[in-house]
């Protein structure tokens, strides 16, 4: 069946993915000169040079980028993120539309400035434009354009993904300095690549797991607070230490971040002297956590 459930909820975060972007583009990005990567950024440094219009500079920028990737990496591409090249102009001119369109004063001064400070639009334009993309990531989709240029000098560079991207985005910011001649502008820009960075992570990932190795002399009592407390599962690891070659349980367990404030002060009472290893883990999937079937 082509319209199960999945493909339902992929589509439908994928909508509501480029809705919040174009709004945060609209309202808080495009109106203060920022130029946050990507074509969308680009297109907004044209429209306060020579008024073009954002959403339609874009997507004449991504469309070509679109069919290069697709004659460059093949058709890995598929139709969501089609879609999503689509979508995201006709919602930027939704919001255009009703919001306005900006008219820049004078560099990074505009009167459609939703907040009237610089920071606080840099970070939630951020917020936003990092929730709209992590829920486009997660219906399994890209929003296209310079993510393109990205995959391709990685795949003819051998450069990480998130370094050329970097590079691109990092290009694009510094096109403000020329446009507006003030310095200041790449550094908000900068601050929004950064906060929706973190909101992408946030999105894909959730609030990171701890996976946590526990060294007691009072691995039962410990034990107990784990099964009968917690009402988790954890694995005993035989070990024997090096030093005097004595015989010890490692106690394996992988707890929520809340979960970890309680245990570690439980800890704390049951044994001061115990030696705990905490790391984070940016996914962990099976029983009592994600299901392993909703990341394939």
């Amino acid at each position: 069946m082509i319209f199960n459930k999945e493909t339902i909820k992929e589509y439908s975060l994928l909508v509501f993915g480029n809705f919040v972007f174009a709004m945060g583009a609209v309202m808080l990005v495009e109106p203060y000169g920022f130029a946050p990567g990507g074509t969308y950024g680009l297109s907004m440094v044209f429209h306060h040079l020579w008024g073009w219009r954002t959403e339609l500079t874009a997507l004449c920028m991504d469309i070509p980028l679109l069919l290069l990737g697709i004659a460059v990496l093949g058709r890995q591409f598929g139709i969501k993120t089609v879609l999503s090249t689509l979508l995201l102009p006709a919602f930027m001119w939704f919001f255009h539309a009703v919001y306005g369109y900006d008219s820049l004063l004078e560099p990074g001064i505009s009167d459609m400035n939703l907040l009237h400070n610089h920071i606080l639009a840099a970070i939630f334009g951020g917020v936003l434009y990092g929730a709209g993309l992590g829920l486009v990531y997660k219906s399994r989709a890209t929003t296209g354009g310079s993510d393109i240029i990205a995959m391709i000098l990685k795949k003819y560079t051998h450069m990480s993904m998130g370094t050329a991207t970097l590079i691109v985005d990092g290009i694009i910011t510094l096109s403000t300095v020329v446009a507006f001649r003030v310095w200041t502008l790449p550094m908000y820009s900068w601050i929004i690549i950064f906060v929706s960075s973190r909101m992408i992570d946030f999105i894909l990932e959730g609030q990171p797991s701890k996976t946590i190795m526990i060294i007691s002399k009072e691995t039962e009592a410990i034990r107990k607070v784990i099964i009968e407390d917690m009402d988790r599962g954890a694995t005993l690891i035989p070990a024997s230490g090096m030093y005097k070659g004595e015989k010890r349980d490692i106690i394996y367990v992988v707890l929520t971040r809340r979960e970890f404030v309680f245990i570690q002060h439980k800890i704390a009472e049951i044994d001061p002297y115990a030696f705990i290893n905490v790391i984070d883990s940016s996914e962990i999937l099976g029983e009592g956590f994600k299901s392993i079937n909703s990341s394939i």
